[in-house]
């Protein structure tokens, strides 16, 4: 039985680094890259709170589509480009968006959701995916989750 949950009382850096640690021995040696996905996007949902949706938008075919995650349904296909995901997919850059209703372009797949972090997967010098976190609270995430979800991306991009 896994039980990878921090304290409540854990400092966010120290959650961040038991949450790479624990996606870290999940995914070794794996080659599955959808178990591995689905076992992060439930890493992501138990490790940190206020959030409506946790997971993944794989690049296939030139388009993001869906991946594993946690959370309300989701947009199937979203256009390299565009919405949160899309941007962060052509960029290569992290998107954190405190007010995703005033981000131009953003793609409301969940009414309820308020505030965005999507980080690229980059493996072989080309984004593979994003992570996506949503959360209905706005101005949700700050630099410190941006640096320990770009640290996850970086552990499991070959992973993925």
């Amino acid at each position: 039985m896994f039980d990878f949950r921090p304290a409540d009382d854990c400092p966010k850096p120290e959650a961040y680094r038991q949450l790479v640690d624990a996606a870290d021995a999940l995914t070794s040696g794996e080659r599955d890259a959808v178990a591995n996905m689905a076992n992060i996007a439930a890493l992501l949902w138990d490790f940190l709170p206020d959030l409506n949706w946790a997971g993944f938008y794989r690049v296939v075919e030139g388009e993001l589509v869906l991946g594993p995650f946690i959370g309300r349904p989701a947009c199937i296909r979203i256009a390299i480009g565009s919405g949160v995901c899309g941007a962060a997919a052509a960029t290569g850059e992290t998107l954190l968006v405190e007010d995703v209703h005033a981000f131009p372009g953003h793609i409301a797949c969940d009414a309820v959701t308020n505030s965005e972090l999507v980080v690229p997967v980059v493996f072989g010098g080309e984004v593979i995916a994003v992570i996506d976190l949503d959360s209905p609270a706005a101005a949700r995430f700050d630099l410190e989750d941006q640096a320990g979800i770009e640290r996850l991306a970086s552990v499991i991009a070959n992973r993925i």
